[in-house]
């Protein structure tokens, strides 16, 4: 059971590692395009800047192709290059009938099963050839775009909405809860599939006009590595030369917005990294959700400025999610250091 639910979580983290280019460079040039628009009462207005509309345009281009790519790349690590046409067309088809993250983790998923059972297909010598590039694509695709459309889209569309429904409830009695609870998501798994839940809610309430919500995100996602960073430079006298210089990336990374800048030192030391960035991430989502801090682009950390509502607040949640980890991550180790130097009893 255990070695199945690694091969599982490998599957997952391969989609997620090839999405994440898609997130990033979609999320910069969102932001770019909108921070240097003319602002109006109801947002950017690009109407007089082509040059901008064009780069709006490209970034959207680019988020528009993570669903199918993350489905896509499941269904590859399960069963290689025939999975691949089965996966995008489960993810393309989670994107058309709103089942978003979830639906494309499970059409991923379904696909890469499907295609290993064609592949144990017996067929004559003749076919063989053709099976990974024709039969096996066309066969495993028309089996997830029937599941997706006919079976198991709209359970997981009205899934997605009602977990949407529930979040955004929490907003209104309790937004700094909910700003805790996205802010220590996003730092969980660092770009894993808890990260991504929490970034795609914030990223949808953009398109309801609810900026604050995206903001709580966009704010939390930078604290892990700019907070691991900072405690490397601190007391450098606890790191390896090797963390140092995986610090000087992760600040480099944090600056703008890459959460995975983290990910070597909750690998390195998971017990006590994983609970302290989890606590700053969830810090600072807090008080920027107190401070009504706004995101207009879908990404996050200090590159978005531009692009965001109450600035002074979203800098004070980041600088005090960042002194958090910091702090807390070198009382940790050095903690663990004097224990293991005192002698035994």
């Amino acid at each position: 059971m255990q070695a199945r639910l690694e091969q599982w979580k490998q599957y997952l983290l391969t989609g997620v590692s090839h999405v994440i280019p898609f997130i990033a460079s979609g999320g910069i040039l969102i932001a770019l395009a909108i921070s240097l628009a003319p602002m109006t009462g109801k947002g950017p207005d690009f109407s007089h800047a082509p040059m901008l509309k064009l780069i709006l345009d490209i970034g959207a281009s680019a988020f528009a192709l993570l669903l199918p790519v993350l489905a896509g790349y499941i269904a590859y690590a399960r069963s290689g290059k025939p999975a691949l046409v089965a996966g995008m067309v489960g993810g393309q088809i989670a994107h058309t009938v709103n089942a978003g993250f979830l639906g494309a983790l499970i059409a991923g998923l379904l696909a890469g099963w499907v295609v290993e059972l064609l592949k144990k297909m017996p067929v004559g010598k003749a076919l063989k050839p053709l099976m990974p590039i024709l039969i096996i694509p066309i066969l495993s695709s028309l089996a997830i775009g029937a599941l997706m459309f006919e079976v198991l889209g709209v359970p997981i569309a009205d899934l997605m909405v009602a977990m949407g429904a529930w979040l955004k409830s929490m907003g209104g009695a309790n937004a700094m809860a909910l700003g805790a609870l996205l802010g220590a998501m996003v730092a969980f798994d660092m770009g894993g599939p808890v990260n991504k839940v929490a970034f795609f809610f914030g990223a949808s309430m953009i398109a309801e006009g609810q900026y604050q919500v995206m903001g709580a995100v966009a704010a939390a996602v930078c604290i892990p590595p700019l907070g691991l960073g900072l405690a490397t430079k601190l007391r450098k006298s606890l790191w390896s030369e090797q963390e140092r210089e995986a610090g000087s990336a992760a600040l480099g990374m944090g600056m703008i917005g890459i959460t995975e800048g983290a990910i070597p030192f909750a690998a390195a030391d998971p017990l006590r990294v994983i609970p302290t960035i989890v606590a700053g991430s969830a810090l600072g989502g807090m008080l920027a959700m107190l401070g009504g801090v706004g995101d207009h682009a879908p990404h996050g950390g200090p590159i978005v400025l531009p692009v965001i509502d109450n600035r002074w607040m979203f800098g004070v949640a980041i600088l005090a999610g960042v002194l958090l980890v910091a702090v807390a991550i070198n009382l940790l180790k050095a903690r663990a250091g004097e224990a293991e130097s005192a002698p035994a009893a």
